[in-house]
């Protein structure tokens, strides 16, 4: 762990994805009916993994091959499935919700920074009871303009500075790469945990990485 890394933080951003919620369940299964639903074949569970995390366009025509046409398609299909009840079909990780209730509590804003569309992210942590928590909650937007992980970090800090926000040191915690080079895109340090999505390859990413929400939460709050 990197010892600079002990400070204090003006402001945390939070992925959501495999990092607040073991979501993969949901977002797997509708991945598969999306695939069916369009005539193709299946992909293993294993790889299905891979789309939990990265923009779904953007997944769609890396992993699967498809045009932009087809990936726009593909998305549309997966939002009608997941828009239902698999969208909670996920779990709060242990430990997770009691740690952004101190991060509240310590007056340190927070953001929540997805590429899950912000309906669903603010349906999820309304569900789970921790929307409370957040100073500002950014997701994709419906037509995917706003989809890559640097322009949703970059939105949260526009959102955090008009909240008046102290922005002078903030920190992103995530589980990709993807996450972590957002981040750094928009000049944020990131701390990655292991329990989520990313393999240990994309690690390097990141600023530091951590075990545990106890390990987390004493790098963010000391």
């Amino acid at each position: 762990m990197n010892p600079t890394l002990t400070r204090t933080w003006s402001a945390i951003l939070f992925d959501l994805d495999g990092t607040i919620t073991d979501s993969a369940p949901g977002i797997t299964a509708s991945l598969a009916q999306t695939f069916k639903l369009l005539g193709r074949p299946v992909p293993p569970l294993s790889e299905l993994m891979a789309y939990v995390g990265p923009p779904l366009i953007a997944a769609f025509r890396e992993y699967a091959g498809m045009t932009a046409e087809e990936a726009n398609e593909a998305l549309l299909v997966y939002r009608a499935h997941y828009a239902g009840e698999a969208s909670l079909d996920t779990a709060v990780y242990p430990g997770v919700a009691g740690l952004l209730e101190r991060i509240h509590a310590a007056g340190i804003p927070l953001a929540l920074a997805t590429s899950k569309p912000e309906a669903n992210a603010v349906r999820i942590l309304t569900h789970f009871d921790l929307a409370k928590y957040f100073t500002v909650i950014v997701g994709a937007s419906e037509d995917e303009v706003r989809s890559a992980k640097a322009d949703i970090v970059k939105e949260a800090l526009t959102r955090l500075a008009a909240s008046g926000a102290d922005l002078s040191a903030p920190v992103m915690v995530g589980d990709r790469s993807y996450d972590a080079e957002g981040a750094a895109a928009n000049n944020v340090p990131a701390i990655l945990v292991e329990w989520g999505y990313g393999s240990p390859a994309e690690a390097a990413a990141a600023t530091a990485v951590v075990h545990s929400a106890d390990q987390l939460g004493r790098l963010l709050l000391g």
